[in-house]
């Protein structure tokens, strides 16, 4: 059986300079995300300059606690590779680790602007799902965030295409596409999020961030499971642990908020007067 070639990471050459696929998808990404937070923010009453100026400072942040994260957790090898920390075209940032970074970012950008802090996150969470999604293609491009070993039978049962099959076939084997599945499962959050948040008097501010938190994590600890790339602190998969940290997190505080803060703001409520 004639196996075909991988697709390759490299898009295209500027002189020197290799502009690989991975980063391709990653700008595609945050370029659209950015322009449906932008239309999004306006009809909440939040300037496109604010979320701009925000940008500027959590994306920079964002890469490099990605970064951090990833090369903590994978020290072993970097200790001996400290010329490789800097190469996250390679592939190698690990989402978990952009949230935090971002997040930390957000509140003290909201909070130094007097924007209402739930407000931002509704406003962000979904097209943040929606670049998670098509990040997820970088790694297919570089062939990582794979599941485990699987048949040609199973993947042609999964109807999949076939350069998607070809590029799952990985140091002789092939792989579960795990990147797919959770690309699908953000895509799937996204309809969701953007079905229901215009919905009237069903998410009050803050629902909307906490509803991603537990809709990507819920995905994220299913899919981790079934990758042979996790990070790992001895025989434990971090991003499991974390997912079901998030996921407790994120429901603990919507019910804890709906109980004890019955008058809260609902998502759609009142935000005119922030342009006023």
């Amino acid at each position: 059986m004639q196996i075909k070639l991988a697709l390759n990471p490299i898009a295209f050459h500027l002189g020197p300079i290799l502009v690989h696929w991975y980063g391709i998808f990653i700008a595609s990404a945050v370029i659209l995300a950015v322009f449906l937070s932008v239309r999004e923010g306006k009809k909440r009453g939040i300037k496109p300059d604010d979320i701009y100026d925000m940008l500027l400072w959590a994306l920079p942040f964002s890469i490099i606690s990605a970064r951090l994260y990833y090369v903590i957790f994978q020290w072993g090898y970097y200790q001996n590779h400290l010329n490789e920390i800097i190469k996250i075209w390679d592939g190698g940032i690990a989402i978990y680790g952009s949230l935090i970074g971002a997040a930390i970012v957000i509140i003290i950008f909201c909070r130094s602007r007097l924007i209402p802090v739930w407000l931002m996150l509704d406003v962000i969470s979904p097209t943040v799902l929606l670049s998670q999604g098509i990040g997820r293609w970088g790694n297919f491009m570089n062939q990582e965030a794979f599941g485990q070993v699987t048949s040609l039978a199973f993947l042609h049962h999964l109807h999949l295409p076939q350069f998607i099959i070809n590029q799952m076939f990985i140091s002789g084997l092939y792989r579960q596409p795990t990147f797919l599945y959770e690309s699908l499962w953000s895509f799937l959050g996204v309809a969701v999020l953007f079905s229901l948040r215009h919905v009237p008097h069903f998410f009050k501010r803050g629902e909307v961030f906490l509803s991603y938190i537990m809709w990507y994590s819920f995905g994220r600890f299913f899919v981790e499971g079934m990758r042979t790339d996790s990070l790992m602190i001895g025989s434990v998969r971090v991003s499991q642990w974390l997912s079901i940290v998030l996921f407790g997190f994120a429901l603990g505080l919507l019910i804890y908020r709906r109980r004890t803060i019955p008058d809260a703001s609902w998502y759609l409520d009142g935000t005119k007067k922030l342009l006023k």
